[in-house]
């Protein structure tokens, strides 16, 4: 007789299941505060690229302004920094999946009466949490710096919630990450193509300054509409619509691709 325990149905028990591995991922999570890492990079790119290089790159953003060049830059980079937080986190349910599926904690919980999709849930609510809160300290770091959103209290929310979304989607295809690499080390280097997009974005120049030959990639890739809708709501700007309808298209391509390919693969490793 098989020892697995039989899956509950219930979505009452799948959502508190997973609200347990939740605690157990954030309980983890102040055991060893990976997001410390996720904070300190961003916050050194953005001292770096405003304090060293902001007075060239914002005299370039405002012509005959060079002056003002570092404080235009901060209020061009912000958002894009913002993203390219969320794209650090993706190493953390990456590692953190990888590492349970190494060390046999996942054949403990198949004897258990746990929902199955509760183990990648937590996971990735977890590192969510953590990617959310680190969002925040670079903003609040931005703030400090001198930067000013002319957004409404619906700007806020809005951005807010449109960074929530594309962190969810981030946190799916990093599990997934960690449920395809052979080990913990190959599942720390999978995110990294991952996490060089937001460089060949218009996050930290403008896509018409980049080669004729790498506009094209820069302007479709989901970086690019992520943060040209980001600065939208910061700056109550109008937004392209096509921006909006490619946003929306990678956050549902990566956030359902993301969670299909972890729960097949994690399925096909776990039922044996």
């Amino acid at each position: 007789m098989s020892t697995i325990a039989a899956p509950r149905r219930s979505v009452a028990y799948t959502v508190s299941d997973s609200l347990t591995m939740l605690r157990r991922n954030l309980v983890h999570a102040v055991r060893y505060p990976v997001i410390l890492y996720l904070i300190a990079m961003p916050v050194v790119f953005l001292v770096l690229f405003v304090y060293v290089f902001g007075g060239t790159m914002g005299a370039g953003l405002v012509p005959g302004a060079p002056a003002a060049g570092s404080g235009e830059y901060l209020q061009y980079l912000l958002p894009g920094m913002l993203l390219v937080t969320l794209a650090s986190g993706v190493s953390g349910p990456a590692i953190s999946v990888s590492k349970d599926l190494t060390e046999g904690i996942i054949a403990r919980f198949r004897t258990m009466d746990i929902s199955r999709s509760a183990v990648l849930s937590g996971h990735v609510l977890g590192n969510l949490v953590q990617s959310v809160i680190a969002v925040v300290v670079v903003l609040g770091v931005g703030l400090l710096m001198g930067f000013r959103a002319p957004a409404s209290v619906w700007g806020w929310l809005g951005a807010a919630g449109f960074l929530t979304l594309i962190g969810y989607a981030l946190c799916w295809m990093g599990a997934a990450f960690g449920v395809f690499a052979r080990g913990v080390e190959s599942a720390s280097n999978l995110p990294m193509p991952l996490l060089i997009l937001p460089f060949l974005s218009s996050a930290f120049v403008p896509t018409e300054s980049l080669p004729v030959w790498m506009q094209w990639f820069a302007e479709y890739q989901p970086f690019t509409p992520f943060t040209e809708v980001l600065r939208g709501l910061l700056f109550a700007t109008p937004i392209a619509a096509l921006d909006v309808w490619l946003s929306f298209g990678w956050i549902a391509l990566i956030g359902v691709g993301g969670w299909l390919w972890a729960r097949t693969t994690y399925e096909r490793k776990t039922i044996r």
